[in-house]
């Protein structure tokens, strides 16, 4: 049994569609290359990637932005990107990436080079809905390597139209070679005092001593108190037993999902930091070759894995794009987590 694979993952901006696009995103995507350590040649590689990913959503998708973040192991940091649009999509993503494929008016490198370029690469099209690129760039070695890092787990954040602070934030924890934890915390409202509590949640969630949710909700649930509190869920994925344990206070909802089946996971009604009846503990097994999904209610529960083909096949981050794209909303900050690939 392999253990568990976590990430650290800061997301930096989001840059939206516009003139402006692939300029932006490309400055500060060799800056933030720079700034975590990468080396000149690589933080090249990095804004040559970006440039060419943003200016493709800018010419030619409905309702693109592009997503930049880094990445932390415990040895070294990288960059990561996500493009999210609604549209057209590509019926044949296998053609896209093929050598000398590059849509008119971009750098020519075409999507395939920027998959070559990346030390991980993934994408997932709907045609006639949209499409979820990720990509991350680490140093490499004097042979040119770098070492495989997949996450078990990734998430993302976006805030309310308008707004740069984002009230939405997730969490997650080591316990074990075949244990973690999973928290997703809405601050009420939006803006900066929705995300001083949700900040607030996240330190208190890796502060606790406490392993089982209902324990880590508990401590959230006192860190929020002098907040405007929140809504908090957390979820211990045990890839040893196959088995899920979750604990919620207010409106985050939970999901276990196969290929064509999804089961909610259920919380208490309240508010973290205030309002809290007694909490209670649910626990489930995991489908095999599913996911568990953990989101905010800036996302909609009206999506279904079925309407998603392939979703599964992908990497947690590509997942969580595509649910963003699928059912995010922008009349609130919005948040969602995947963990899957672990049982």
């Amino acid at each position: 049994m392999n253990a568990v694979a976590v990430l650290d993952c800061e997301d930096v901006a989001w840059f939206r569609d516009g003139p402006s696009l692939a300029a932006a995103a490309r400055g500060a995507a060799a800056a933030l290359a720079r700034r975590i350590g990468l080396d000149a040649h690589r933080a090249a590689e990095v804004a040559l990637a970006v440039t060419e990913a943003a200016t493709n959503v800018q010419r030619h998708a409905d309702d693109g932005a592009l997503l930049l973040r880094v990445l932390r192991d415990a040895d070294q940091a990288a960059v990561e990107f996500l493009t999210v649009d609604s549209g057209p999509g590509m019926a044949d993503v296998a053609s896209a990436l093929a050598d000398g494929t590059s849509s008119g008016g971009t750098l020519g490198i075409g999507m395939g080079a920027v998959a070559r370029l990346a030390d991980a690469f993934d994408v997932h099209s709907l045609p006639g809905r949209g499409t979820v690129m990720a990509a991350q760039f680490w140093n490499r070695d004097a042979d040119g390597r770098a070492p495989a890092r997949m996450s078990a787990v990734s998430g993302v954040t976006r805030p309310i139209s308008g707004e740069l602070s984002c009230g939405d934030a997730w969490a997650t924890r080591v316990l074990d070679a075949s244990a973690l934890l999973v928290m997703v915390c809405d601050g009420l409202g939006h803006g900066p005092m929705a995300e001083r509590a949700s900040a607030a949640a996240v330190q208190a969630f890796h502060a606790t001593p406490a392993h089982d949710p209902e324990g880590v909700v508990m401590a959230v649930h006192r860190a929020l108190n002098g907040t405007r509190g929140g809504a908090v869920a957390v979820a211990c994925v045990d890839m040893a037993a196959a088995r899920v344990t979750y604990c919620g206070i207010g409106n985050i909802s939970g999901f276990l999902i196969g290929h064509d089946t999804r089961k909610a996971l259920l919380s208490a009604p309240g508010i973290a930091g205030s309002q809290m009846r007694r909490l209670r503990t649910f626990e489930e097994g995991l489908p095999p070759g599913g996911a568990l999904v953990m989101h905010s209610d800036g996302l909609t529960e009206r999506w279904q894995p079925a309407a998603l083909p392939g979703l599964l096949q992908h990497a947690p981050a590509v997942m969580a794009g595509q649910l963003l794209r699928e059912a995010g909303t922008r009349r609130d900050d919005a948040g969602v987590v995947v963990v899957k690939n672990m049982w």
